[in-house]
């Protein structure tokens, strides 16, 4: 039998999806991407902020319209959404046989075969749980990279976050399962790990009673196969001198941060449920940059939090422009059910979030497009993404790249690359956020 799954939201739920095809797989299941040809359709779905929730449920729509005229015998529903509202979806779109828990990945066999004999179920597991299959996973990321996740949970409750309610507090990975995996993952073909969590500077701290990011990474850079390790979603307050320490060493370590620091009005940050100050994280970015001189710093940032006022939000473009992040993007403030911020007063018309967000955006396009200019003339290690259709030119990425949130470098060459190869490019030109070079010889 065929099984289209799709994966929405972000890349901790792609590993769950992977863990899933990865059970479904070894049972003798067929994937399939087409939706025609079906038999079980699987959504794993995400409701961080709305427009996640309503992509979700137009995606639940759309695939229940298969169950109706296709061939689909069963679909379900897994992850967030579905841990969040799962007595709703039944109730509302009759065409869902199962609803899976955001820890009851390791059930999606049994919901399969349930769905299969006609039976409905809600199935959840223990919130802190944490469901590790041996079946191992279908990388769907083209093979040459890959996502280690380290830790499930969160224990910071920010304000405005309805994640620790879905995904339970905060519970790291035991090191040799992520070791054993990594060196699994390697063995297929991946040759950069990007590590990942709702926040990965606390790893370890609940197993080992101190934070461990640094031990880990240590021992990830001794599997062989591995090239690039990159560290997503570090909590600013939370890097240790250890952390830097290993990066600055291990030359396998991208010199590659994101820091998500969402605001730098301390007054702002304050109501967000933050744990630092804006004299804080001018310190930590400074230390990292006087340590790593070459690192790339990411960051997010929210816009029109309740009670922002206009002043606030100018010391946030202050801020962003003293600080010249090599890589920003910019949320504007969702009112999530269930959250303090929602009830918050103060609350921001959407038109003047999205006017806030727009001058972010143009600032930080002035700074990335000058350290985009400043390239020009690096000789620069390129991982290759693919062939540009119908041109002598390649795609690929620097260490100052994670795959699908920041910019590429485009590569004229006669020579024949693969998806994968690592070669030595001279940066000749920058287009926008983008790079343009040539393979030095």
């Amino acid at each position: 039998m065929k099984i289209l799954f799709l994966s929405l939201g972000c890349d901790k739920n792609l590993v769950d999806s992977e863990v899933m095809l990865g059970m479904l797989t070894s049972r003798g299941y067929e994937i399939t991407d087409d939706e025609n040809e079906a038999d079980i359709i699987v959504i794993n779905t995400c409701c961080f902020i709305h427009d996640a929730m309503e992509e979700s449920i137009q995606n639940i729509l759309e695939m229940a319209e298969y169950k109706k005229t296709g061939q689909a015998k069963a679909l379900i529903v897994a992850g967030c959404l579905a841990q969040r509202y799962r007595q709703e979806i039944f109730d509302e779109i009759p065409e869902v046989d199962e609803v899976l828990g955001t820890t009851a990945i390791d059930q999606i066999i049994r919901a399969v075969d349930q769905a299969l004999e006609g039976k409905k179920e809600v199935i959840l597991s223990d919130l802190n749980g944490l469901p590790l299959p041996d079946t191992g996973r279908v990388v769907s990321t083209g093979g040459h990279f890959a996502y280690l996740k380290i830790a499930e949970g969160c224990d910071k409750h920010c304000t405005y976050c309805i994640i620790p309610k879905l995904r339970g507090a905060y519970r790291s990975v035991p090191m040799e399962r992520l070791l054993k995996e990594a060196q699994e993952l390697a063995d297929q073909g991946v040759k950069e790990l990007i590590l990942v969590a709702q926040e990965t500077t606390l790893y370890g701290k609940d197993l080992y009673g101190e934070k461990s990011l640094h031990r880990l990474v240590k021992e990830l850079c001794k599997i062989r196969g591995i090239q690039w390790i990159r560290i997503l979603y570090c909590y600013p307050e939370e890097i240790t001198d250890e952390l830097i320490q290993v990066m600055k060493e291990e030359k396998k370590v991208c010199h590659y941060l994101d820091l998500p620091i969402q605001h730098a009005s301390d007054a702002v940050l304050k109501r967000m449920g933050r744990r630092t100050i804006k004299k804080e994280l001018i310190h930590i970015v400074t230390k990292l940059r006087e340590q790593i001189p070459d690192i790339c710093l990411r960051t997010t940032l929210i816009t029109g939090f309740p009670g922002e006022t206009q002043e606030q939000h100018e010391e946030l473009l202050d801020f962003v422009d003293e600080m010249e992040f090599d890589r920003l993007g910019v949320f504007t403030y969702s009112p999530e059910e269930g959250t303090p911020a929602a009830e918050m007063d103060g609350q921001i018309d959407q038109e003047v979030k999205e006017e806030r967000q727009a001058e972010l955006m143009e600032l930080q396009q002035e700074v990335a497009f000058d350290k985009a200019e400043e390239m020009t003339g690096r000789e620069m290690l390129v991982m290759i993404e693919g062939k540009v259709a119908d041109e002598n030119a390649y795609v690929g990425r620097t260490y100052r790249d994670a795959p699908n949130v920041d910019g590429l470098i485009f590569i004229n060459t006669d020579e024949e690359l693969v998806s994968g190869d690592f070669v030595r490019v001279k940066v000749t030109g920058a287009l926008d956020y983008d790079l343009i070079g040539g393979l030095v010889e």
